[in-house]
């Protein structure tokens, strides 16, 4: 409120004003609930706290077990409520400082404020709680969470977003002097056109900070025009960054429309001054959204592509390419799947929502035949360049959707003897749950970022198999993110319920 009063004084249009005096208006004449002196007691699922009152659940953003705040509702349900804290009383023993200047601010790493032990307790225990209430299911003492050897500079991508609509401290709203609009950072949470300009950045390596304030002070320069989320206006959009285990770089600028000699003036700075880029590119984007999956990504210098390695194995990764963000602790997870997979060298083994076929290559030398499928096109000519570049031969990849392709596949290839599953958020889709149920594999593993969905498909899956290990992985220190390994046997006919 204070931001939307500050600019109505400013050099805003009419037009403006009057929408924003109308919100204030609105907003001041809804009844305001505030909870005065919460305690807040638990962690809850998507990193929100938990506070209690008599018999309905407050859910809180920004809290931590152990603080007492008041707390102002903005969503109210019948037997929740959802809110932000407006006053702490007292701050939770369990608190440390945060690292980043701009915590608080910037939408990431919410969970700076709690020691990292304490976050691999509440991770753990966020899975355990979404099995028992959302799945229902029965399953054995769960694993001890594998923690991350590096809790910052863990990241391997960052996509950051060029603006000229910088978001705006308290302190820079009360001041007088002018200052630049002009950022290249994050988005602020829940504000798709309001960006943090980002100083330094603690989840990738250098030299990814040094990077991006080059770029961003050259393009100033050449008087580049950042752009306007709001009207779509502007040169240049987003700067991703991609680093890898082997210290390669990759870089690619993502442009709106704009003149050619602009264009060159600042790829020709990046090339000049940081001549050991492995992989240098170039996007143009005059769409009203940000995906470059659909757009050219032209290579301006260097190679069209960077490598990850993992044990003997490597994977040639392009500007599309998916890979796991935490590219140690991918390692760690991958080694947990082969663990699981218990792979003898004679089993046919599928790979669900393979990807670039990270997970089904790194297990190719266990496997008498690998199988991957994957929706997406180009991630499936990703996987067999990768299978090509390893001199694996026994690996088929197709694209498609998976619950059409399954079947067909099984006749072809015979039916899998061990099934590994990847899926993205969402989980598995219903349809290729119950074609699972089908395969007659012995052996799956579901290998989960969204345990409230793995719950969720699980208990479609446990009609005919049953839970033997789970195994949590922290891939993202300093959030509420976990990821999860559940290794699951077929059970005999007796034994299904």
């Amino acid at each position: 409120m204070v931001y939307l009063r500050a600019r109505i004084q400013r050099n805003e249009s009419t037009s403006f004003k009057l929408i924003i005096l109308s919100f204030i208006m609105g907003k001041s004449r809804r009844k305001t609930i505030i909870h005065e002196k919460l305690v807040i007691t638990d962690i809850a699922s998507e990193g929100k706290a938990i506070a209690r009152l008599d018999d309905l659940v407050v859910f809180v953003t920004n809290c931590i077990p152990g603080d007492v705040v008041d707390v102002r509702i903005q969503k109210k349900q019948k037997n929740f409520q959802e809110g932000i804290p407006t006053r702490f009383h007292q701050l939770s023993p369990l608190r440390t400082d945060a690292f980043c200047s701009h915590f608080g601010t910037c939408g990431g790493c919410k969970w700076q404020s709690l020691p990292y032990s304490k976050q691999l307790e509440f991770k753990q225990k966020q899975v355990a709680d979404q099995f028992a209430r959302i799945g229902h299911l029965q399953f054995p003492e769960i694993e001890q969470i594998l923690p991350s050897e590096k809790t910052i500079h863990y990241r391997n991508k960052l996509e950051f977003t060029f603006s000229n609509l910088r978001w705006l401290t308290a302190e820079e709203i009360n001041l007088d002097e002018p200052y630049g609009r002009e950022a290249l950072g994050f988005h602020v949470p829940r504000m798709f056109d309001r960006i943090v300009d980002i100083d330094t950045c603690y989840l990738q390596k250098e030299p990814s900070n040094e990077l991006r304030l080059f770029i961003k002070r050259r393009a100033q320069e050449l008087n580049i025009a950042f752009y306007n989320q709001r009207t779509h206006e502007g040169e240049i959009r987003n700067l991703i960054v991609r680093t890898s285990t082997t210290n390669q770089l990759m870089l690619i600028v993502v442009f709106a429309a704009i003149d050619d000699t602009k264009r060159e003036a600042l790829l020709s700075s990046i090339h000049t001054h940081y001549p050991d880029i492995t992989s240098l590119n170039y996007v143009i984007n005059t769409k009203r959204n940000d995906s470059i999956h659909d757009l050219d990504v032209v290579n301006y210098a260097g190679m069209p592509y960077i490598l990850e390695q993992m044990e003997e194995r490597e994977f040639r990764i392009g500007p599309k390419s998916f890979y796991q963000t935490n590219s140690e602790q991918a390692y760690e997870l991958y080694k947990k799947v082969r663990d699981f997979a218990g792979l003898t060298g004679q089993e046919v083994l599928f790979d669900l929502y393979a990807g670039t076929g990270t997970i089904g290559l790194f297990l190719a030398d266990r496997a008498k035949v690998v199988v991957g499928i994957e929706y997406v096109p180009e991630a499936i000519e990703d996987a067999k360049i990768n299978a090509e570049l390893n001199q694996i031969e026994h690996a088929h990849f197709y694209a498609g959707d998976i619950k059409d392709l399954l079947t067909p596949i099984m006749t072809q290839h015979g039916k899998p003897d061990v099934v590994v599953v990847d899926p993205p958020r969402a989980g598995l889709h219903k349809d290729v749950a119950e074609t699972l149920l089908t395969t007659d594999a012995k052996t799956l593993v579901y290998v989960s970022c969204n345990p409230a969905t793995q719950a969720r498909d699980l208990e479609i899956l446990c009609q005919n198999y049953r839970i033997e290990k789970v195994q949590p992985v922290d891939m993202f220190p300093h959030t509420h993110h976990v990821e999860n390994i559940v290794l699951l046997k077929k059970m005999d006919t007796f034994e299904k319920p």
